[in-house]
């Protein structure tokens, strides 16, 4: 059984990362299972701090973007989530390559939802966990009003 309310194929998904940070990053979604949400980021000079590894920031923005989409992909159009927290442990360097992030929920609730991502080195070793909390909101309130 699926968790997806939104049936958006992955590239109507990618297309949602055009023209933001992600993009910038070449972070993009490679697959939806069931229960999961996968994408990809490059480590380059883009993604890397000042000593050759993947900056921390950058692991965050990856984790952000997979539990975020996959939050909205969980509630119907009404309704929007956006992020409240998130942390990490970073627990591997990563030099070179792409890491893979898989998006799990934790929890589902109507208010708020959790999402565990895990990042993974091309090695299949987990470089960061992180665990992501989002609000859901209507849509009414989803855009700022000044």
């Amino acid at each position: 059984m699926t968790i997806w309310v939104q049936k958006h194929s992955i590239q109507e998904i990618n297309q949602l990362l055009k023209n933001t940070l992600c993009q910038h990053l070449s972070i993009h979604i490679t697959e939806k299972t069931a229960t999961q949400l996968i994408g990809k980021m490059p480590i380059d000079k883009r993604t890397c701090q000042s000593f050759g590894r993947l900056h921390g920031g950058a692991s965050l923005v990856l984790a952000e973007t997979l539990g975020s989409l996959a939050g909205n992909l969980c509630v119907s159009d009404q309704f929007s989530c956006v992020g409240v927290e998130i942390n990490a442990n970073h627990l591997l360097p990563v030099f070179s390559g792409w890491v893979t992030g898989i998006a799990m929920p934790l929890h589902l609730g109507r208010s708020t939802q959790v999402w565990e991502i895990k990042l993974y080195r091309e090695d299949q070793r987990i470089c960061c966990v992180a665990r992501h909390t989002v609000a859901v909101i209507t849509q009414e309130n989803a855009s700022y009003k000044a």
